[in-house]
């Protein structure tokens, strides 16, 4: 056998082994449904982190929002008292108060988008190791 017969007998086996190789393996269904466990305790960690996540996030626009309040009833009751400057330094408070609360408000809807991506692919893991136990 030359040496170039060799490599190109080599290189089919090599192949035909990659093919085979993990239909061989999933033939019991255990690595499979080990892989799937896995999965579905990552996503159930990660759908809680997600869910911590959105109930700070609801807790911090709570709070901007009652800051903006306050910042709101300072700045006319500054104004109608002719304390200009006050005045001044609570609309700036205002406009960093009005930026945190669009910031959380983007922080929250990310959190939302993350849990139902992480609870659509629980369902999925979930179903997949019902059918991989049914085999």
């Amino acid at each position: 056998m030359t040496k170039r017969n060799f490599l190109h007998l080599s290189g089919l086996v090599c192949g035909a082994l990659l093919l085979a190789g993990p239909s061989v393996l999933a033939q019991d269904g255990k690595p499979d449904q080990r892989a799937d466990a896995r999965d579905i305790r990552r996503d159930r960690r990660d759908l809680k982190q997600d869910r911590k996540d959105i109930k700070t996030d609801k807790r911090n626009l709570r709070a901007d929002t009652r800051d903006i309040r306050s910042d709101k009833k300072e700045v006319r009751q500054d104004i109608k008292n002719g304390q200009y400057k006050e005045a001044r330094h609570d609309l700036r408070d205002l406009q960093k108060d009005e930026r945190d609360l669009k910031k959380d408000r983007r922080d929250l809807k990310a959190d939302k988008r993350d849990a139902h991506a992480d609870h659509r692919d629980l369902r999925h893991d979930r179903k997949d190791l019902r059918r991989d136990r049914r085999k």
